[in-house]
């Protein structure tokens, strides 16, 4: 038969399309009155292969179990019966020979070209029976999905080879390899969500404990059984007893969920952001006949399944021999001379030795300091002996000086975070400290923050102890800190508890966090004296943060630090504190920037405390930065004094030695130019510094500028002299990698800002170009404003500090308000966390604070603009 010869009547496209949507949409109206995931997902499954079936005879053959030699197998979800509303179709043309697969290439693609007409997001492959013989390191994708394949049409003799003859001797040949891929692959997966479950909008496809990995762990225990077997093993004895109930839950859910969001969506997106997360759990998908539960509720629920089926794929990975590269199994078998008398270590998991250990009632708390010190994992046996202990325990739970010495030895430990961990996840961290329960899986929606609160804890206390081992020059700094430390369990304590409050309805979490902790010391029996520093770092671990929205550089600013911390000892515990909270926030929260401002801040209050002036203790900083820049530049004397001239002490100790003499270059180039710029790119930003005379609204227009070019400006400062020369730096990131990707942007962009401040164009109605190209979407957290004016913070200036919500354009509307009331801008201080933005200026008219009706009408003006609707 020719190809693409067999008579046959043309499918009707028109029929079949009608057929999908018809039957797709009474799938989901069913879904939508039941919330029944399964049902959804084999529905699909079932009305694809209809379809599939009616295709196949149409143009491949009338019989469904011909010709012979070829056959249409189902692979992955679709062989699993697991089709989402808008997930991929993955089918496989299996050939026993060359000649039926040139015979059939284009009645394939016919087929093909049908299902796509669809609208279906089909991924077919062609394959010999031999190719599938092979194990393809850089494709284990198709090898797995074999795993789940079942036949559609054609052929059963060339399925039933495939999977009684090829899989299992594939799977017994190269069991090694496709375990060690899989792993690699599911690390890399792991390292994109950051090692961790707790996300407060996971991915439920593909973050840890989704569904890819309940997947992960059936491979994994479906490859050991045919290794042992040989062959094809009952699936239900893949997995414990004890755990199929819980998994077959976890799945359930899983499953109710990701159907849900396809039918939201209307595409395969399987993000839980939290719009879905109010309306799945307005909707009870997943808890069918229970009691209404608020959105946080129902992640709590989703972390529960999440984190059981994240522990289940993630030990059998440990537990899995051909998951270790020979480098990892001969470091892990050096590890194993850490065994002794109560715990033996194998492959880095500790097991027991003596089983009738499980009557102490310390022996938890004993194994947990154990894997503390040493960065060792739980073998699954040890994890159940201790989880049978937890039920018991909780009759008497562990207290008084004898649990808080263990806690104090887990605390201090290298690898403390790890073991509360999983002492949190076995139960017995909230056995010890009932006060955290409240933040077990807690979701609280703060757009900076990305992980629920317990593991915002325990990141926090990671990032101190990881210091010692990091390479950046920061981290070194503070890692001396730590050192000096003399009492550093009651900073990991402290930081333990201190957001233990958000889980409290109390007006403040820092309230809530102090009268749990007093609750956990007393029960714990700590020192009067401890309980003090104890307090005092969970009472004040938001202080210093507060400070940063300050000018740190400030006498004033340091002086009223200094009455807050009132001891050298509590000054480095709290600044460890502050950089290790803001640093678990998200990865990207502590930048640069705020990393030395954290310092700056920690060194000018030390100093303040120990009555010198500068880091070094020695001398002056604005005599020893003079010094050098005169060294420098031996010539520019009375130059460089005319310039520096009236500008703020702020100005030295924030620029370098050649930043200083490149603004005095400029400063004279003005007589060429009135306006000289200069354009950097950094590691994380671009900065942009302007050399100019004083003008009105000439930082409100720099800014709007950035802002019509798509800039979002993270921070700023404004210097002055007394012959009025103004220094401005901006300091912002490319959104639209403008500049990055257009080195001749550079030029223009730099034309464009000059024209900007020159008043050569209508800067109007560049903003309101670049706005009416930004979608309008509604924003995930709605800030309130919030604007506080106050003359008692610095001795020259009036501070304003304004809390509103980010938006392009933000920064312009503010600095011409104060343009408008004809402020001058002494200092800014730019900052946004998630979707709120916290700017802080340092304000005067005519070189005084501002009077009383003029903070007045300045800060009706600003409410009034930000309540405006953005034009």
């Amino acid at each position: 038969m020719a190809d693409g010869k067999m008579q046959t009547q043309p499918s009707s496209g028109t029929e079949l399309r009608e057929l999908y949507a018809a039957e797709s949409a009474h799938i989901q109206h069913d879904f939508e009155v039941s919330s029944d995931g399964r049902a959804a997902i084999l529905g699909r499954s079932n009305l694809v292969e209809t379809i599939a079936l009616r295709l196949w005879k149409e143009f491949i053959s009338p019989d469904l179990d011909r010709p012979p030699g070829f056959a249409l197998v189902a692979l992955g979800g679709f062989g699993r019966r697991w089709l989402f509303p808008y997930s991929d179709i993955d089918i496989l043309f299996l050939h026993t020979a060359p000649e039926t697969e040139k015979e059939f290439k284009g009645r394939i693609r016919s087929f093909s070209q049908e299902l796509w007409d669809l609208r279906l997001k089909l991924s077919p492959a062609t394959r010999l029976a031999a190719e599938c013989e092979r194990f393809d390191p850089n494709n284990v994708e198709f090898t797995i999905s074999l795993l789940d394949s079942r036949l559609l049409a054609g052929d059963p003799a060339v399925f039933q080879r495939l999977r009684e003859q090829t899989l299992p001797k594939l799977v017994a040949r190269e069991s090694r390899q496709i375990v060690q891929r899989l792993t690699d692959l599911s690390h890399a997966r792991y390292n994109k969500f950051g090692n961790t479950v707790f996300h407060l909008e996971p991915n439920l496809k593909d973050g840890p404990g989704g569904l890819r990995d309940y997947n992960l762990a059936c491979w994994l225990a479906l490859i050991a059984a045919m290794e042992d077997t040989g062959g094809w093993p009952d699936e239900e004895s893949l997995l414990p007893p004890s755990l199929r109930q819980p998994f077959r839950e976890a799945l359930d859910f899983l499953i109710s969920a990701r159907c849900f969001l396809h039918f939201r969506h209307g595409r395969d997106d399987n993000a839980l952001a939290w719009a879905a997360q109010d309306e799945l759990a307005e909707a009870k998908v997943g808890i069918a006949n229970s009691q209404p539960v608020s959105a946080s509720d129902w992640m709590r629920i989703y972390f529960h399944h999440a984190r059981l089926i994240h522990r289940i794929s993630a030990q059998l990975l440990e537990e899995f021999p051909a998951a270790r590269p020979s480098l990892y199994r001969q470091f892990q078998n050096l590890r194993s001379r850490l065994s002794n008398a109560e715990f033996s270590v194998v492959d880095g998991r500790i097991f027991l030795n003596r089983p009738e250990s499980v009557s102490d009632p310390e022996l938890p708390l004993r194994t947990f300091r154990f894997m503390a010190r040493h960065g060792l994992s739980l073998s699954s046996a040890i994890e159940h002996q201790i989880g049978q202990m937890v039920a018991p325990l909780s009759a008497a739970p562990p207290q008084g000086s004898e649990a808080w010495h263990y806690l104090q030895e887990i605390l201090l430990a290298p690898h403390a975070a790890s073991a509360l961990r999983a002492m949190h996840s076995i139960g017995l961290l909230t056995l010890l400290l009932p006060e955290f329960k409240g933040i077990d899986s807690l979701v609280v929606r703060d757009y900076a923050h990305r992980f629920t609160v317990d593991e915002h804890t325990f990141v926090a206390i990671e990032n101190l102890h990881v210091l010692r081992h990091s390479q950046a020059k920061w981290d070194q700094r503070y890692a001396e800190l730590l050192d000096e430390i003399e009492q550093p369990d009651l900073l990991y304590f402290a930081l333990l508890l201190h957001d233990t409050g958000k889980a409290t309805d109390l007006p403040s979490h820092v309230i809530g966090s102090l009268e749990l902790a007093e609750a956990s010391m007393e029960r714990l029996d700590l020192d009067l004296p401890d309980r003090e520093t104890v307090r005092f770092l969970i009472g004040k671990h938001m202080d210093l943060s507060a400070m940063l929205r300050r000018d740190i550089f400030d006498p004033q600013t340091i002086h009223l630090f200094a009455e807050k911390v009132e001891t050298p000892e509590r000054l480095k515990m709290l600044c460890l504190l502050t950089y290790a909270d803001i640093k678990a926030v998200n990865p990207e929260a502590l930048t640069p920037w705020k990393a030395e401002n954290i310092w700056q801040l920690y060194i000018g209050t030390a100093n303040f405390m120990m009555r010198t002036a500068d880091e070094r203790l020695h001398a002056d900083a604005d005599e020893e930065v003079l010094t050098h820049l005169r060294t420098l530049a031996p010539a520019a004397g009375p130059k460089l004094d005319k310039f520096l001239d009236g500008l703020p002490r702020r100005y030295l100790l924030t620029q370098t030695a050649s930043e200083v003499l490149s603004h005095m270059a400029m400063a004279i180039r003005l007589g060429e130019d009135q306006v000289q710029l200069e354009l950097t790119r950094g590691r994380q930003w671009y900065e942009l510094t302007l050399v100019t005379t004083d003008r009105p609204m000439l930082f409100a227009r720099i800014a709007g500028a950035l802002a019509a070019w798509g800039m979002n400006i993270v921070k700023a400062a404004a210097f002055s002299n007394a012959a009025g020369t103004v220094v401005d730096q901006f300091f912002f990131t490319d959104r639209f990698r403008t500049l990055e990707l257009n080195l001749p942007e550079w030029e223009r962009f730099k034309k464009s800002i000059h024209d900007v401040i020159t008043d050569q164009v209508d800067l109007e109605r560049m903003l309101s170009d670049r706005l009416r190209g930004l979608k309008n979407q509604p924003p995930k957290v709605k800030v309130e404003t919030k604007i506080e004016v106050d003359n008692g913070t610095s001795a020259q200036s009036t501070l304003v500090e304004v809390i509103t919500q980010d938006q392009p354009g933000l920064l312009y509307r503010i600095s011409s308000q104060f343009a408008a009331q004809k402020c001058n801008i002494e200092i800014a201080l730019i900052e946004t966390e998630g979707q709120m933005a916290i700017d802080v200026f340092y304000l005067t008219i005519g070189g005084k604070k501002l009077e009383t009706g003029q903070r007045e009408e300045l800060r009706a003006a600003l409410l009034a603009e930000l309540a405006a609707p953005q034009a």
